[in-house]
C-alpha cells in the first residue's frame, strides 16, 4: 500500500538537489553496500567473531549505511521537485540568502532548503524553521522578525537573495 505524502510531509528540492540525493542513494545501494558485504565476509572468514574487531566495525558501518539508505529512500519518496527559483531577490526555497541580524554588522549566508542538502560549501536552514518561515516572500532590504525557540524576538534584514546553483 502506497501512501501519498501530505503537504506537511513533503520535502521541497530543486532538480539538482533531488539528483544529488538520488546519486548518493545509488552509490550506497551499489558499490558501498557491496564493499561492506565483502569486508564482513572477509572478517567472518578469520574465525572467532566474538573477538573480531574488523567484523564488528564492518557490521556497525553496515547498520549506519542501511539507515542512511532508508532515510534517502523516504526523502526521495516525499520529494516535491521544484524549479530553481527566479533571480528576483524574493526569498523562497532554493535561494542562497544573506541576512544581517539587527545590531550586528556581520552577515550570514545560507541556503534556504531541506537540511539534508547541507554540505561543506554552505549551511542550510529549513524553510520550516522560525527564521525560514519569516523570510519566505521577503525581498532584499526587507526586515523581518521571528520568534526564536527561547522566546526572544529576533529581527533580520535581507541583504541578498539569489538562486542557489550548487
Amino acid at each position: 500500500m502506497t501512501t501519498q505524502a501530505t503537504d506537511q510531509d513533503k520535502i521541497w528540492l530543486t532538480q539538482d538537489g533531488y539528483d544529488k540525493l538520488k546519486a548518493e542513494l545509488e552509490n550506497l545501494q551499489g558499490p558501498v553496500r557491496q564493499e561492506i558485504i565483502e569486508r564482513i565476509s572477509a572478517a567472518r572468514d578469520e574465525g572467532d567473531l566474538k573477538e573480531n574487531g574488523g567484523y564488528h566495525a564492518a557490521k556497525e558501518e553496515q547498520g549506519k549505511i542501511e539507515g542512511r539508505i532508508r532515510q534517502l529512500e523516504d526523502m526521495l519518496r516525499r520529494a516535491e521537485v521544484g524549479e530553481t527559483p527566479k533571480d528576483d531577490g524574493v526569498v523562497e526555497q532554493g535561494m542562497k540568502v544573506t541576512v544581517k541580524f539587527a545590531g550586528d554588522d556581520e552577515t550570514e549566508t545560507f541556503l534556504l532548503a531541506n537540511r539534508e542538502l547541507e554540505d561543506e560549501d554552505i549551511e542550510v536552514y529549513s524553510a520550516e524553521s522560525p527564521m525560514g518561515k519569516a523570510l519566505i516572500g521577503a525581498k532584499k532590504g526587507d526586515k523581518v522578525s521571528y520568534e526564536a525557540p527561547n522566546g526572544r524576538s529576533i529581527e533580520v534584514e535581507v541583504v541578498d537573495a539569489v538562486p542557489y546553483t550548487g
